[in-house]
């Protein structure tokens, strides 16, 4: 069993290799859950298998420019991964991106028997992923492509954004460091020149998009030092006892609203949640199921609830 996990791992690291310019051996010990001594085992046996591996210190693992093997087979779960991996982009990236998307999965395709390819037409005909709600700006259909080539070529971009608490969008150059999906939303991180800082962005509310020749004006962190530096937003903590036939129903949208964990009992469910905005966010989700559930604290939950009630007016 260990051989056999081994030369799977081994196959593994030289996909790899064949796949990225540069190869960490402390990364691929972490995605494969091995000591980095393993992996400079894995990689010795690699190149005694005639693989031409370059390796500098401090840097990684590189094939030798130009090498390749040829095409390789396709497992059936691999090939039916295909078909769902461009469903689930076709929900989760922009339509240009999608597009790009679409015409690399097509030259895989051309690859596959045709019992393979059946096989894939059979599934796409019946996978459906609805799109939740809009992630971006109809407008803006190469918004996601235009930041992943900023990245890639450490090239300036030049947008207009309409922030949230603005009444006109404004003009930004940015320096765009990664890109991250959150709840319903795509997000990035970037060095503003406008703000002189680091800022987070929503993909939705970019109006226009254009990547320039200018490169960056600085070296960038890993997209991960920035998010792990966000400060936590302050949270209010609230419980609420619901019924427990109707519980289940909230199942989908709680984690959203900050849930952190439940208690059940005979007839009721009580949950607790950390919500980052009690008055607006979380009253307005409350009213949509309040006849089945009561609101144990805080109280100024209760008198936001009361205050949107009285400003109905039916």
């Amino acid at each position: 069993m260990d051989i056999t996990k081994r030369f799977h791992r081994i196959i593994a690291i030289y996909f790899q290799l064949q796949g990225r310019s540069i190869v960490k051996a402390q990364d691929l010990a972490q995605r494969f859950d091995v000591s980095v001594r393993t992996i400079y085992r894995d990689i010795r046996a690699l190149e005694q298998a005639g693989i031409p591996i370059y390796g500098e210190a401090g840097t990684g693992y590189s094939l030798t420019e130009g090498y390749k093997l040829p095409p390789t087979s396709f497992t059936k779960d691999e090939i039916l991964s295909i078909a769902a991996s461009e469903k689930l982009m076709q929900k989760f990236v922009d339509p240009d991106l999608f597009r790009h998307f679409s015409t690399a999965i097509d030259k895989v395709r051309s690859y596959l028997r045709y019992s393979d390819k059946n096989n894939i037409m059979h599934l796409e005909d019946n996978l459906v992923m609805q799109r939740s709600s809009a992630m971006f700006n109809e407008a803006v259909p190469d918004a996601l492509s235009v930041l992943f080539e900023s990245i890639s070529l450490q090239k300036i971009a030049e947008l207009t954004y309409q922030a949230i608490h603005r009444n006109e969008p404004n003009e930004r150059r940015i320096e765009a460091v990664g890109i991250f999906h959150e709840g319903h939303f795509w997000y990035f991180i970037a060095y503003c020149h406008l703000r002189e800082d680091y800022r987070q962005f929503r993909i939705d509310r970019i109006q226009k998009i254009k990547r320039t020749d200018d490169p960056f004006t600085r070296k960038h962190k890993p997209l991960h030092y920035y998010l792990d530096k966000k400060a936590p937003a302050p949270t209010t903590k609230v419980r609420v006892r619901v019924n427990k036939d109707f519980a289940r129903y909230l199942q989908w949208d709680r984690i959203y609203y900050g849930f952190v964990s439940e208690e059940i009992t005979t007839d009721h469910v009580e949950m607790t949640f950390q919500s980052k905005n009690v008055e607006n966010e979380f009253a307005r989700w409350y009213l949509m199921f309040a006849d089945q559930a009561t609101i144990l604290e805080p109280e100024e939950l209760k008198d936001h609830v009361r205050s949107i009630l009285t400003a109905i007016q039916l």
